[in-house]
């Protein structure tokens, strides 16, 4: 099977992901903030792709397990929502709610911070 030509690619390829410790320290010293119950987004402008980062720590959420979710439901979000993304590097940090948040919660929750970034990349864009 061969995909169509139009359609946009949903891979998760290592040049959507933010891979070393300096493009982490990027994001943290100078990142636009978004906000939920179940996770917080730090994203900024990149020069080529979105590119996601994930930081899912141990004091947040104490299980592995929960962890290791959170992170393929994130994961599974970003890839979905990339192609329409602006050329951002984002890291996504969960709080304790995520853990016992369903699914589609989450979903929803990371769906709103997609648009706020798309919202504000093109705010920014108009802006100049």
């Amino acid at each position: 099977m061969t995909p169509a030509v139009d359609s946009p690619r949903y891979g998760f390829p290592r040049a959507r992901r933010l891979t070393r410790p300096a493009d982490y320290k990027n994001v943290f010293a100078d990142a636009r903030r978004s906000a939920d119950f179940t996770f917080t987004v730090l994203y900024r402008r990149s020069q080529s792709v979105p590119r996601l980062g994930l930081a899912i720590s141990r004091k947040q959420l104490r299980r592995a397990v929960d962890r290791n979710r959170i992170k393929r439901i994130v994961r599974e979000s970003f890839r979905l929502h990339a192609a329409s993304l602006p050329a951002v590097d984002i890291v996504v940090l969960a709080r304790q709610p995520a853990a016992t948040a369903e699914a589609r919660q989450l979903t929803r929750a990371l769906s709103k911070h997609w648009n706020r970034i798309r919202n504000d990349a093109t705010a920014s864009d108009t802006a100049h």
